[in-house]
């Protein structure tokens, strides 16, 4: 069997905790920011676990990556 290898894309989209929980990145803050108040891009800086359906299939993709 090859080894399992870490989805590349996935890399910089996830962290993986030292606990072994799936942070993710909020959507919105990549651009046109101007118009945005300063607490909604506060609250789109923070990165919240990811879902607990969502979690073993993306471990899975995240194999080597720790």
């Amino acid at each position: 069997m090859p080894k399992m290898k870490t989805h590349s894309s996935l890399k910089d989209r996830f962290k993986i905790t030292g606990t072994g929980k799936v942070k993710r990145f909020k959507a919105y803050k990549n651009h046109l920011l101007s118009h945005k108040s300063g607490r909604q891009k506060r609250v789109l800086g923070t990165q919240p676990l990811l879902a607990d359906g969502d979690v073993r299939r993306m471990k899975q993709q995240l194999a080597n990556l720790k």
